[in-house]
């Protein structure tokens, strides 16, 4: 831990900032704010499609003052510049310099906030600011809980403002000593904190172990499957914040893994009704083929069969239909609903 009081920086000069769903209307607001010529680089991820240019670049230079890049495979840290992480690659730092990765994703997410975050912190330590803006779920907290524990600072959107307040609540409720304000502020704050002087970083890095986790350890078994490899999770206690990860690197928020697990569940559920409704179409047909034949007990057995899996298929389609059907309401004998909802 870093308990040393005389430990100074000279100025915060890198700005790492995520944002995902509603973000591009704050970024834009905070870009618009930030005063031309700082001594820093500000660093962005936004959560885009991993195919396809993006537009981001252009958006931003006409907002604001700054010449906006999209990350190169590797770069030198450069001074009032803005640099975007490019779609499906992870944008990190790496002995003070910018490179890009095809990492394991995050919270199913490539680019992912949290990777940033993280790596700036353990690269640059007390010379960082962190800006969580709009965002669902609470992609960026862990990384800002590093951010924090390095000495850096952590800013976050007012989630009264946010078009998706979720990141920047996560954020508040799980980094003490959060500054909380609109995104046109927190670009005008930014621009006050880059031209600072000696920094002292021993109250805020006192208390936190900042040692990066270990590959070899990678916490307890959770008893749950990776959504993106199936591999074995593992529990990580992360400044407070529950957080799973697999040996690969894939890495999930304890709501990140819910919403994905619901996906899982409805991918299932509607390959299953296809299965169904494709075995009763079958059995239908052979039924038809068999009385065409005069073997009625074929008929009748397939006849059955078609009708037990019809009904199967309806109670499959209700559940995608209405999620919140109560299974032990549902009459599985005639497949209609007799009681209510939950």
């Amino acid at each position: 831990m870093m308990t040393d009081a005389s430990k100074m920086t000279d100025f915060r000069d890198i700005v790492v900032v995520g944002a995902s769903a509603g973000g591009l209307e704050s970024l834009i607001a905070f870009v618009r704010a930030l005063e031309a010529n700082l001594p820093a680089t500000i660093l962005v991820v936004l959560h885009v499609p991993s195919s396809g240019a993006s537009a981001l670049p252009r958006i931003l230079e006409r907002s604001g003052r700054w010449p906006v890049d999209i990350a190169m495979a590797e770069q030198d840290l450069e001074p009032g510049r803005i640099v975007i992480a490019p779609p499906d690659r992870h944008l990190v730092i790496i002995d003070s310099r910018l490179r890009t990765s095809h990492g394991p994703r995050e919270n199913g997410h490539r680019p992912a906030v949290d990777v940033l975050f993280r790596s700036a912190a353990h690269a640059c330590g007390p010379r960082v600011i962190a800006v969580v803006l709009s965002g669902s779920l609470d992609d960026g907290t862990a990384g800002a809980i590093t951010v924090k524990a390095h000495g850096g600072l952590v800013l976050a959107q007012d989630p009264a403002e946010a078009a998706y307040p979720g990141m920047p609540q996560s954020v508040i409720k799980h980094v003490a000593g959060t500054e909380v304000a609109t995104a046109a502020h927190l670009g005008a704050m930014v621009s006050q904190l880059c031209r600072t002087d000696g920094v002292s970083v021993a109250s805020e890095t006192a208390g936190f172990d900042i040692a990066p986790p270990s590959d070899d350890e990678p916490g307890q078994p959770a008893g749950f499957g990776c959504p993106e490899c199936h591999g074995p999770l593992f529990e990580i206690e992360d400044g407070g914040l529950l957080r799973f990860r697999c040996r690969l690197g894939h890495a999930w928020s304890s709501h990140g893994l819910l919403v994905e697990q619901a996906q899982a569940l409805e991918n299932a559920l509607w390959i299953a009704l296809r299965t169904l409704e494709e075995k009763a179409a079958l059995s239908i047909q052979l039924a038809e083929r068999a009385t065409e034949r005069g073997s009625v007990l074929s008929s009748e057995r397939f006849s059955e069969q078609a009708e037990e899996t019809t009904r199967s298929a309806a109670l499959v389609r209700r559940l995608l239909e209405n999620p919140a059907i109560d299974l032990g309401a549902i009459d599985t004998d005639s497949g209609v609903e007799s009681a209510h909802h939950v």
